[in-house]
């Protein structure tokens, strides 16, 4: 409530008189007098006291309001209700990446969750999660990364696109972040690359197929003293291409753009040794979504 919506809260002159009968103005105390009920002739008359059938209809109508709210926002609801996520995109009520109460797959291909449930919010999660795998610091090892593709991308897809992460991600690519040929940062620096979804939106949808955009952000660089590429974070958009084989989301084919990215703010940064450290001891999530 802003100053002025309460009525007479600074809304007139300093010196204007309170509602209050009984304020203290200019030092006299200022008094009301009361006129009989019922009297005609005054415009501020008190009502009738409420006789008893009436506080018992208001008491009935002020039960029924509560136990309609209760019942409409009560838990354990039909499936429908538990899982807003899988509803069509343009259902009304539905957020794309709203807290669900949907539980989250059990199985892990790796370290890559999977599993993910045929439906809206299936794809949403499959696509988060294969978007913090595909930015990751084990993407850079060639040995990890060709595991990675093999468990994220549709059979028909690896072959091709390894070659082409081992293209983009090759010695030239290595030595300007840092990193050696095998991906490791040399003795005392720590290369770090996580990644972390903010949201979801499906843009495309059908049983077998979903094309999902999921904003990220997430922190990349390399740690330590003499680290000549200094921990930076950055803030992005990855859209993926999923398609429904052996009853899992996989990735056909995607893409990534900047943004949308937020003012950042005036903070002091950590030291390197200070970052290292944060990478060390937090660990990263398994499952997102």
């Amino acid at each position: 409530m802003s100053p002025g919506d309460e009525h007479d809260y600074r809304g007139k002159d300093q010196g204007s008189r309170p509602d209050d009968p009984y304020s203290t103005l200019g030092g006299t105390r200022q008094t009301r007098t009361r006129l009989p009920d019922g009297d005609p002739g005054h415009p501020h008359t008190r009502r009738p006291v409420r006789n008893s059938r009436s506080l018992v209809t208001i008491t009935g109508i002020v039960v029924l309001l509560v136990a309609a709210i209760a019942f409409a926002n009560r838990g354990g609801g039909s499936e429908d209700d538990a899982s807003p996520g899988a509803k069509t995109s343009g259902a009304a009520g539905s957020a794309p990446t709203a807290a669900t109460g949907t539980k989250p797959v059990e199985g892990k291909n790796g370290t890559i969750a999977s599993g993910f449930a045929q439906d809206e919010q299936g794809a949403q999660s499959a696509a988060a999660n294969y978007s913090v795998a595909l930015v990751s610091a084990e993407i850079l090892k060639p040995e990890q990364r060709s595991d990675i593709v093999n468990r994220i991308f549709t059979a028909d897809k690896a072959v091709e696109l390894k070659v082409k992460f081992d293209q983009a991600y090759d010695k030239d690519f290595l030595d300007r972040v840092g990193l050696d040929e095998d991906g490791n940062a040399p003795d005392g620096l720590t290369y770090i690359s996580r990644t972390a979804p903010v949201g979801t939106k499906v843009t495309d949808y059908a049983a077998s197929s979903a094309t999902v955009e999921v904003w990220c952000t997430g922190v990349f660089g390399t740690a330590g003293v003499s680290s000549t590429n200094p921990v930076s974070n950055d803030w992005f958009t990855m859209s993926l291409k999923l398609r429904w084989v052996d009853n899992d989301w996989k990735v056909e084919s995607f893409t990534q753009k900047d943004g949308p990215s937020p003012v950042n703010m005036d903070r002091t940064a950590s030291s390197a040794d200070e970052m290292a450290k944060a990478v060390q001891e937090f660990g990263g999530f398994t499952y997102a979504r």
